[in-house]
């Protein structure tokens, strides 16, 4: 099985599809390709019909997207392991998981993910609505589930919301104690601490996510 990402400091999809595949100790080889370079359209355009990360090769069958991966994983792999057991706390990690997939674009396009950065930028009504609701999740969460993660024992939705966490800590966000609780307690996390390490080596810039000023 074969994982296609991009750089570890900066794509976010890369980082979900990783984490829940790393996190489960899913045996795969790992592909990780430059973002925006000839490079990255060549490679990919020979086996996927979208050139996007992540990607997965898993014999004859090809997944592209970070939510259809992270989901086939858990089907073929998992034994449906990486959602809730119980079905009303399934049914809202699917939610959350979706909703982390089609919003928060304001937050996505003024907070881009910067590993190694810690940044200072203005943000719109519109990325403190998204920020707002992030805070609401994470500590609605942790009043069900103290220190641990969203749903207890780590699941997708865990995954689909790590890049938010580190996006947090990048620009300095200041959340609830509660939501702040979730954070370290991702933050904490060994494999996730193995993507931080190795994301600390590169040295590619991709001048799109490099948003805000360095703090001071």
């Amino acid at each position: 099985m074969q994982l296609f990402i991009g750089n570890k400091n900066y794509s976010t999809w890369s980082l979900r599809a990783w984490y829940l595949m790393s996190k489960f100790n899913i045996k795969f080889a790992e592909q990780q390709l430059v973002l925006d370079t000839p490079e990255f359209y060549d490679t990919l355009k020979n086996s996927f019909a979208v050139q996007k990360v992540p990607a997965l090769i898993d014999g004859d069958l090809q997944v592209w997207d970070s939510l259809a991966i992270c989901e086939y994983i858990n089907d073929a792999y998992l034994s449906n392991a990486a959602w809730p057991i119980d079905s009303a706390q399934r049914a809202t990690a699917r939610s959350l998981s979706a909703e982390m997939h089609s919003s928060f674009m304001a937050l996505r396009n003024e907070m881009p993910m910067n590993i190694r950065a810690t940044r200072e930028v203005e943000l719109s009504a519109a990325a403190k609505k998204d920020l707002a609701r992030i805070d609401e999740i994470f500590a609605i969460q942790q009043a069900r589930y103290p220190n641990a993660w969203l749903f207890g024992e780590f699941s997708i939705a865990d995954a689909m919301y790590a890049p938010v966490v580190f996006r947090l800590k990048t620009y300095q966000i200041s959340l609830s104690t509660a939501a702040e609780q979730y954070c370290q307690h991702v933050l904490n996390c060994p494999t996730l601490q193995q993507w931080i390490t190795e994301s600390s080596k590169e040295t590619d810039i991709v001048a799109c996510d490099e948003a805000g000023i360095d703090a001071i």
